[in-house]
């Protein structure tokens, strides 16, 4: 009874081969319903083949290797792909490029190799858009849940602004500076644009909002007098 099961199923698998009929002698071609797997044809008889899970087939190129990356490729109405053999959170796929497990970090993305992943930083503020494969603004990525840990606050309430600055040439500044309330030797910076951090100036300096870093007290009218008590202690 095994044997006889076995015999069944063998033949189902080639009765499902043979259902594709090679439009060429040789070559490679797509398989109608599933964009990693093609067939490959050598005098007319078709052998079916997978890519490297994560990627798909492209037929268009002219190379040998026809498997790329999806953002690369036009699968049309070829949606189906064999199950994913990813072994980690960052890997789902063995290969490919993809976003950080925490929904909340959009700059932060892994590429994949045969199942190693490589993190890699979107720079300037940007965020990783998955349907691209490339690091865009991110009005264009239009992730959602980005940032959505700035609700971290510092022991005296501050949290990082929702919104993004830009510098004076219209980029997004990926770690930005905000003057503190009642200090103006301190300051506060938040990298990535949502954690947190409290920043000292060094002595004798205060904190420039006009061009984001600490300054000689002259260049700051309302901190210009910071340190003149200290400057009469000194006298007396």
């Amino acid at each position: 009874m095994f044997k006889y099961t076995i015999v069944i199923a063998t033949c189902a698998i080639v009765a499902t081969y043979a259902q594709f009929t090679c439009p060429k002698n040789r070559g490679q071609f797509e398989d109608p319903i599933q964009c990693d797997k093609y067939y490959e044809c050598d005098e007319g008889v078709a052998t079916v083949k997978y890519c490297p899970d994560g990627l798909v087939f492209d037929p268009t190129i002219k190379l040998i290797n026809k498997c790329d990356q999806p953002f690369n490729v036009d699968c049309g109405d070829r949606l189906e792909l064999q199950e994913p053999k990813g072994t980690t959170e960052y890997c789902p796929r063995k290969n490919g490029f993809f976003t950080h497990p925490d929904p909340a970090i959009c700059n932060i993305f892994y590429s994949c190799i045969n199942g190693e992943e490589l993190e890699m930083t979107c720079s300037g503020g940007l965020h990783f858009d998955e349907k691209s494969g490339t690091c865009v603004w991110a009005d264009v990525a239009a992730r959602t849940g980005c940032g959505s840990n700035s609700n971290k606050k510092l022991n005296d309430g501050f949290q990082c602004p929702k919104e993004t600055r830009t510098d004076k040439n219209g980029q997004i500044i990926t770690h930005p500076n905000y003057p503190h309330p009642t200090d103006c030797s301190r300051f506060y910076y938040c990298l990535n644009g949502i954690e947190p951090r409290q920043g000292q100036c060094d002595a004798g300096l205060v904190y420039n909002e006009d061009v984001q870093r600490c300054d000689t007290p002259d260049n700051v009218p309302e901190c210009k007098d910071w340190y003149k008590d200290d400057e009469e202690k000194k006298t007396h």
